[in-house]
């Protein structure tokens, strides 16, 4: 096979499939170094993201669910119960992502996002301006606020 026969910009399925044969042929110098570089950490930014949209959809329940008691129902339970089951599950699949939760910016990222859904799905505008639960609250189970 001979190296690039693809390009990074014109068809990333076929440069990665090209790539991948290169590396199983252990044709290394014909590799497209920098290019497999963005891709793989553009796997962590991807696993990165998935937290944040589960916590935000979690916790843009959770506002509703405390702060609109009279509309509390089976759909918002069960978005609250996958959210709490997805995001366990990511975490112990990728525990790198736990680092994540000690991030004082990502939290507050995670949260202003969690606040801006819940207002414009509620019409609501008095949400706390930081989280008020614990990590463990969030996921806990039997925490309903």
């Amino acid at each position: 096979m001979s190296a690039h026969l693809h390009s990074y910009d014109g068809d990333i399925v076929a440069w990665a499939n090209e790539q991948a044969q290169l590396l199983r042929e252990g044709l290394f110098s014909q590799l497209d170094i920098e290019h497999i570089a963005d891709e793989i950490e553009d796997v962590g930014k991807s696993e990165q993201r998935e937290l944040a949209n589960r916590m935000v959809k979690l916790l843009s329940h959770l506002l509703k669910w405390q702060f609109q008691p009279n509309r509390k129902g089976s759909s918002w339970e069960i978005t609250i119960r996958n959210q709490r089951r997805a995001i366990a599950l990511h975490l112990k699949q990728v525990p790198s992502l736990k680092a994540k939760l000690n991030d004082a910016e990502w939290w507050e990222v995670v949260w202003g996002d969690s606040v801006t859904q819940a207002s414009k799905e509620t019409g609501l505008g008095m949400f706390p301006a930081s989280c008020p639960w614990a990590f463990g609250q969030i996921l806990d189970v039997d925490f309903w606020p």
